[in-house]
């Protein structure tokens, strides 16, 4: 993956209408390659593009991250194993690429995004696919309808996030690639970009997918968050300053 600084969005043969079909794709591959935009190019465009505006306050959940991993352990024992994704969304400023970035108080940062709810992590598809999974086609149906609950997910997301209350300022999320998964075996702040092998029932799994943005948008922030525009050289093995 590279980036491209050129305003003009490419795409590779066959992708702008959500890739080749064949006669023996589902509906449900179909809708979820037209949702996720699979492209070798990130287009990054001027940080000066973009409109940002305000809107009423999000407020987190939790005070601390002791709260915060508390109601973590609350919910496992309802729900079971925590899935979040989490958006990265790039511009250019000064010629590199910068990572935009939700700043929570002073110390804290995070990249937009959240814990989705039963029904968009694919859970409830479980027990369809136990019943159901006696052929490959029928597995790869279950994928594809798994990637489109969490891509829809993470669109609820970032429209709770960033989006403006009106319709007609609602960006054009283009859900791209997942770039990483990252697993918490406990309820602890590490997390690993592997499960260990020893772990049969983590805690959470969080996946990072890149958000491919328009030339314009309109960005409306919580008044109690900020968003920052953070290049990528200063979150490079920086954790003491950009606690994440």
């Amino acid at each position: 993956m590279y980036f491209h600084w050129r305003n003009t969005y490419f795409l590779s043969e066959g992708e702008n209408d959500g890739g080749c079909q064949s006669e023996s794709d589902s509906t449900e591959e179909v809708e979820a390659r037209r949702e996720m935009v699979t492209s070798p190019v990130v287009n990054t465009y001027p940080l000066s593009s973009y409109t940002f505006g305000t809107k009423e306050p999000k407020m987190e959940k939790d005070t601390s991250v002791a709260d915060r991993l508390a109601r973590m352990k609350v919910n496992y024992m309802k729900e079971g194993m925590r899935t979040s994704v989490e958006a990265i969304l790039l511009v250019q400023e000064h010629n590199h690429p910068h990572i935009l970035l939700l700043q929570i108080g002073n110390t804290f940062c995070k990249l937009p995004g959240g814990r989705l709810k039963p029904g968009e992590n694919g859970a409830i598809l479980d027990p369809l696919l136990r019943l159901l999974c006696m052929c490959i086609h029928v597995c790869m149906s279950y994928f594809f309808l798994k990637i489109f609950a969490e891509i829809e997910g993470l669109k609820r997301k970032l429209s709770s996030k960033l989006a403006a209350n009106s319709l007609a300022l609602q960006p054009d999320w283009q859900i791209g690639e997942c770039v990483a998964i990252w697993w918490r075996p406990n309820f602890e702040t590490i997390m690993y970009p592997y499960c260990p092998p020893h772990i049969t029932k983590p805690k959470e799994c969080k996946k990072l997918f890149i958000v491919h943005l328009s030339e314009r948008e309109y960005f409306a922030v919580p008044k109690n968050l900020k968003l920052l525009a953070v290049p990528l050289f200063e979150l490079y093995d920086n954790v003491q300053v950009w606690r994440y």
